[in-house]
C-alpha cells in the first residue's frame, strides 16, 4: 500500500506542525450514519468547501490537535525522531485537509490529556474511547475505528487465556488510564480475580516489561496490539480478545463546541464514503489480520 508522507516542522519542544497533506485509510459503518447523502457526496468528491464561519478555533486557519505520540499504531515518531505518524495523524490530517485548515500536532501525555481541549488545543485525536463517562464532560466525533481489548504474551509461552478471569495470579502491564487500566483494575477491586496491575504512563514501557520477564502479560488495545504484532511475529503472541463488546474510538472536543464537531463529522462521512479511512486502515492494520 502507498502512502504519502506528512512533513513536519517542530514547534518549540511538544508542539508540532504538520502540513495537510492527502493521504490513505478505516473505520466502522457508523461513521456516515445519519449524514445527509448529498453533503456526504459532495465532502468525499472534495468539490465543496466546508462554511468554518461558526467554527471556533484557537488560531485562525489551524486545528491544534492534542495527541500522545507514543501509541503506535495510531501516533508514534518515524526514524527521524520528530516527525509525527500513524492512523490518528493520517485520520486528523485529512479531516483538517478536507475543511481547508493547516493542522498542528501538540504532543501531550495522555495524563491529563483531555483537561487541554480549548486551553492547548481545540480537540483531541488519539485513540480515545467514547464512554457515558468521557461524554459528560466532552463531546466524540462519530466513531471512526472499532477496538476490542486483547491479552499479549510473549512468544513461545503456553498460557491459555480463554477469558479475563484466567489473568488470576499472574502479573499484568497496562498503560495508565486508558480503558485497559481501567478494565483489570476492576476486576482486581472487586475480588473477581488476583491479579498484580503495572500501570506505565507509555504503553511502550508495557511491552518491554513483557520482553524482559517483568511481568506475565500486557492488557491492550486489540489495534494497538495488531500493531505490536505486525511489526514484531516472533516476539508476541495474541492470548485472548475480548470480543464480546466492541469499544469505539472517536475525536474528541469541547461539549459546547457543537459547529465543530459537525465539521469533524462532515469530514468523516466524506472519508467513509470514498474509501479513505478503509484504506488508512489497511495500511496500518491490515498486516496483521
Amino acid at each position: 500500500m502507498k502512502r504519502l508522507t506528512r512533513l513536519v516542522s517542530i514547534l518549540g519542544v511538544a508542539a508540532l506542525s504538520l502540513s495537510v497533506l492527502a493521504g490513505c485509510g478505516k473505520t466502522t459503518e457508523d461513521a456516515a450514519a445519519g449524514a445527509d447523502t448529498e453533503a456526504v457526496s459532495e465532502a468525499a468528491s472534495g468539490d465543496a468547501a466546508y462554511d468554518l464561519s461558526n467554527v471556533k478555533l484557537m488560531s485562525e486557519g489551524v486545528l491544534s490537535v492534542g495527541c500522545e505520540v507514543g501509541y503506535p499504531p495510531f501516533e508514534d515518531f518515524a526514524e527521524d525522531g520528530t516527525t509525527p505518524i500513524g492512523f490518528d495523524v493520517d485520520i486528523i490530517t485529512e479531516v483538517a485537509r478536507r475543511l481547508g485548515l493547516e493542522v498542528n500536532i501538540i504532543n501531550t501525555a495522555w495524563d491529563g490529556i483531555f483537561a487541554g481541549i480549548d486551553n492547548n488545543y481545540d480537540l483531541v485525536c488519539s485513540a480515545c474511547t467514547i464512554t457515558p463517562e468521557r461524554q459528560e464532560s466532552m463531546a466524540f466525533s462519530t466513531p471512526y475505528i472499532s477496538n476490542y481489548q486483547a491479552v499479549i504474551l510473549k512468544a513461545g509461552d503456553t498460557k491459555e487465556i480463554k477469558s479475563f478471569n484466567d489473568l488470576d495470579g499472574m502479573t499484568v502491564a497496562v498503560q495508565k488510564e486508558t480503558t485497559s487500566d481501567e478494565l483489570i483494575s476492576d476486576y482486581k477491586s472487586t475480588g473477581t480475580i488476583n491479579v498484580e496491575v503495572v500501570a506505565n504512563e507509555k504503553v511502550l514501557s508495557c511491552f518491554t516489561q513483557l520482553d524482559n520477564g517483568e511481568v506475565d502479560a500486557v492488557l491492550v488495545d486489540s489495534t494497538v496490539a495488531d500493531g505490536y504484532l505486525a511489526k514484531n511475529p516472533d516476539k508476541y503472541i495474541y492470548a485472548y480478545k475480548d470480543e464480546s463488546e466492541a469499544e469505539e474510538f472517536g475525536i474528541a472536543m469541547g461539549l459546547e463546541n457543537t459547529a465543530l464537531k459537525e465539521a469533524v463529522d462532515w469530514a468523516l462521512a466524506g472519508m467513509e464514503a470514498d474509501g479513505y479511512i478503509d484504506e488508512t486502515y489497511d495500511y496500518w492494520f491490515g498486516s496483521a489480520e
